[in-house]
């Protein structure tokens, strides 16, 4: 029979969180490819166009329009080579990662000190991660820096959408717009409503003075944005808008009224970027201590007795009911445990804590209980009990 090893290394299990880090870089290429075609069509269709144009021309109008295709092709060529030094940049990126995840595969065992430093550098991508998620957006370059994992990150993926979504709480939409416009085509095939949502915000916008002239206004931009080819429950909110007051009561108005409605469009732009380029809602920190913290979790862990740690039964603060993972952890289901662990003679107490009988004694001698009475050393104030059949019972496990 073969030796089981439980320090075998099993890197496809180690690499689930990873995905991203190769899947990123393929969509900033293909957005890359799709922006060098789209130069390319409308400088062939302008120049093409041109030319056409210039053979009814005379001699000086056809040399001026063919300055001007010059220039336009000029312009072309720089666009294009600062879009070949991004794809080179990405496709080094590339390589780095890939280097990085085949280096686990070379790694024999986790007791090896290849592993080490291998899972040190994915716990500073991770935070490096948390922090871009979390706007601290100089911090995350220095720690990039610092520990030399500046391929292995996306500051500038993160850093990007961060301006957008600032602008955005701060009621400014054309810098969320221009985005939408250079990835039209990708968020038409996620079925992205991102664009209509800007486009009412705007028409609400224009709609909130009550004066004719805006209205008329956003009369026209409606029939322009929020018509034809798009949901319709967009042009019908419009519609509804123009005859409420931005006082109104009225829902669903009143809440579109409202300036709040800035940060929710703040956080659908940030969940459709996150879909867009195949990255994870929440970072990836917390899923990892997710993973973790599932495999601690008990249905003690979020009870009464386990929001304060107890300093008299000597027992060490579980991670699970500490003050800064425990909302993390509300969520996350409970451990399977195949093997229990269980005190020596175990006792329940009539609030239903459950003590070995000996350590019980030992802890009630420390709080100085009455010999013949015992309380529950975790909490007080529930009172204390006579030691005996009736109030102390002893506890079988079949």
């Amino acid at each position: 029979m073969a030796e089981f090893s439980t320090t075998k290394l099993e890197p496809d299990s180690h690499l689930l969180l990873d995905q991203p880090l190769l899947r990123l870089p393929n969509e900033l290429l293909r957005k890359n490819l799709k922006s060098a075609q789209r130069q390319i069509e409308m400088t062939n269709k302008n120049v093409t166009s041109a030319i056409q144009a210039s053979t009814n021309q005379s001699p000086a109008e056809t040399l001026a329009s063919l300055d001007s295709t010059l220039a336009k092709a000029q312009n072309l060529k720089r666009k294009l080579e600062a879009l070949q030094i991004e794809e080179n940049a990405l496709h080094k990126q590339q390589k780095s990662r890939i280097q990085h995840l085949q280096e686990l595969h070379e790694i024999p065992s986790l007791a090896d000190v290849k592993y080490d430093h291998w899972s040190h550098t994915r716990l500073d991508r991770l935070l490096v991660d948390y922090l871009l998620r979390q706007g601290y957006t100089e911090s995350a370059k220095e720690l990039a820096r610092e520990k030399d994992i500046d391929y292995l990150v996306d500051v500038n993926v993160f850093e990007e959408s961060g301006k957008i979504e600032k602008s955005l709480r701060e009621g400014k939409m054309q810098d969320c717009l221009t985005w939408c416009v250079e990835n039209k085509q990708a968020l038409k095939k996620i079925d992205s409503n991102l664009e209509s949502e800007l486009r009412l915000q705007q028409f609400i916008e224009l709609a909130r003075s009550g004066e004719m002239k805006q209205r008329l206004e956003a009369m026209v931009y409606a029939r322009k944005h929020l018509a034809g080819g798009q949901d319709p429950k967009f042009a019908l909110q419009a519609a509804g808008l123009l005859a409420q007051s931005p006082d109104t009561h009225v829902e669903p108005y009143r809440t579109m009224f409202s300036p709040t409605r800035y940060t929710e469009i703040a956080q659908t732009f940030l969940r459709t970027h996150h879909e867009l380029f195949a990255l994870p809602s929440q970072p990836l920190l917390y899923i990892a201590l997710s993973a973790g913290l599932s495999a601690l979790k008990t249905p003690a862990c979020h009870s009464e007795y386990a929001l304060q740690p107890s300093t008299l039964t000597g027992a060490p603060v579980c991670p699970i009911c500490s003050t800064e993972l425990n909302e993390l952890a509300r969520n996350v289901p409970y451990a399977h445990h195949t093997k229990s662990f269980m005190e020596e003679d175990p006792v329940v107490l009539p609030n239903g804590r459950v003590f070995g009988r000996e350590r019980l004694r030992v802890l009630n001698e420390k709080i100085g209980t009455e010999k013949g009475w015992v309380r529950d050393p975790t909490n007080q104030g529930d009172g204390v009990w006579e030691v005996g059949a009736e109030s102390v019972k002893k506890v079988f496990i079949s």
